[in-house]
């Protein structure tokens, strides 16, 4: 049977754009359906302009921080619509790129929200299209739990678009994106409230790093509340009136939910055409992203895998691999470098203390806290955090972790050893970069021991 496109994918994010281009390059006609701009979550309202808007909340420090290096400036000014705006800019810049990502190759671009009509035909705007196969890289969307009041709350996409900053905001959720836009806040001058219903933020990460990441926010400023929930939310007047399940009342500006991202399947035609799903409507994928229908193929975080942009991208070139080059994919996700860009951020790859200790594992852990350097003139009270997990058996590193400025930067590199089999004798042996933090991970000595209760 004859199709009008080797290749059809629904979502033009990180991943589809990535699988559009180059099999388009290699010579297959490929079309992307996407309904909303170009580059998907990661590019338009995720961690692109979240990054943009980190970087403007941290030049609230530097004023202050500044004194004790001799420099005075007038007091700080913060316009919230200039940095807005030049985000937007750069976004709709960034945009352009991906279209000629797309152009160039030859994939066409429909625009319009695209649904499953059978195993080969999906239909966009009420005009149907087949393709030998379909990809689905629709990726996920934040998820509100149904409480009373929920039509007043924002989330993660509508913080790019803000008209006016709040004086005072409640932030609900524990996870990055919680702590990250509660940080992103406070920074450019807002009253922050976190409110998280377990009892330490940050879930999966190692309890550590949990721990002094929450009291580095709070030095921040942010008021963090533990084990606490809303019950009910109404709005007067713009002011939201939020009723914890305490039965404390308290007004704010803005409530922001970032109480996690689920799968953004609900209306792309999945069960019409029998593909399977999860509970949370992830679609269920085999080692090679193939679903229960043979010709449907998915990635990124529509799988609910781990849900990073470069992972979706890895995922996009093992796919292309195994279709073109009939190599089966062998993506490992061991070993996955991550960053939260809080304030501070933090870098994280391999297993945590905790997780080592679930499997059992014979470890030792070096870990310290200091004062960075930058902040002995500056009078900033902020510490760093680092951490590394060695195997006894046969003396590899199999976790490292960070909370402190350049963490992203930092964790990168140590990706790299510890995907490579570094041992701690081999950091041992690596001459530090004198002077700065990052050369703690090649000076841990037996005096930076954790004394552990095993």
């Amino acid at each position: 049977m004859s199709y009008q496109y080797d290749l059809f994918v629904i979502g033009a994010g990180s991943g589809g754009v990535r699988a559009s281009r180059v099999a388009a390059s290699k010579g297959y006609k490929v079309a992307v359906a996407e309904s909303s701009a170009l580059g998907g979550t990661c590019v338009n309202i995720g961690c692109v302009p979240k990054k943009l808007f980190v970087y403007g909340s941290e030049f609230s420090h530097v004023a202050q921080d500044a004194k004790g290096y001799g420099w005075s400036f007038p007091e700080p000014s913060f316009d919230w619509k200039t940095l807005r705006d030049n985000k937007t800019k750069e976004i709709e810049r960034l945009n352009g790129i991906y279209g000629n990502l797309l152009a160039s190759p030859g994939v066409e671009v429909i625009d319009g929200h695209g649904k499953l009509v059978d195993a080969h035909t999906v239909e966009v705007a009420g005009k149907t299209y087949t393709a030998e196969r379909i990809l689905i890289a629709v990726g996920a969307t934040p998820f509100v739990p149904d409480i009373p009041g929920k039509e007043h709350v924002v989330v993660s996409d509508n913080m790019f678009y803000l008209e006016e900053l709040p004086s005072k905001a409640l932030v609900v959720g524990g996870g990055y994106i919680a702590v990250e836009f509660a940080c992103i806040l406070k920074g450019l001058g807002v009253d922050v409230t976190l409110a998280y219903r377990g009892d330490q933020l940050l879930r999966g990460f190692d309890s550590d790093v949990r721990a002094f990441a929450s009291q580095e926010y709070i030095r921040l400023g942010v008021d963090v509340r533990l084990n606490t929930d809303v019950s009910s939310i109404s709005e007067d007047d713009g002011i939201k009136r939020v009723t914890f399940k305490d039965g404390y009342d308290e007004d704010f500006g803005l409530v922001l939910y970032a109480t996690g991202r689920v799968p953004n399947t609900a209306s792309i035609g999945l069960a019409d055409v029998g593909v399977d799903t999860s509970g949370k409507g992830a679609i269920k994928v085999n080692r090679n992203y193939q679903s229960s229908v043979p010709s449907i193929y998915a990635i990124g975080d529509v799988t609910d895998n781990i849900q990073l942009t470069p992972v979706a991208i890895k995922e996009a070139m093992a796919l292309l691999d195994y279709w073109f080059e009939g190599r089966d994919v062998q993506l490992d996700y061991d070993n996955i470098p991550t960053a939260v860009f809080s304030q501070p951020q933090i870098g994280t790859v391999g297993l945590s203390e905790d997780d080592a200790d679930s499997k059992g594992m014979d470890i030792r852990v070096y870990q310290t806290d200091f004062k960075a350097m930058k902040n002995t003139l500056s009078g900033n009270e902020g510490r760093s955090f680092m951490k590394l997990i060695v195997n006894n058996e046969n003396d590899k590193v199999i976790g490292a972790h960070i909370v402190g400025d350049y963490a992203g930067e930092i964790i990168q590199g140590l990706g790299i050893a510890i995907k490579a089999g570094a041992t701690k004798a081999h950091f041992d042996s690596t001459v530090g970069v004198h002077p700065t933090s990052a050369e703690e991970f090649v000076t841990f000595s037996a005096n930076a021991l954790k004394q552990r209760n095993r």
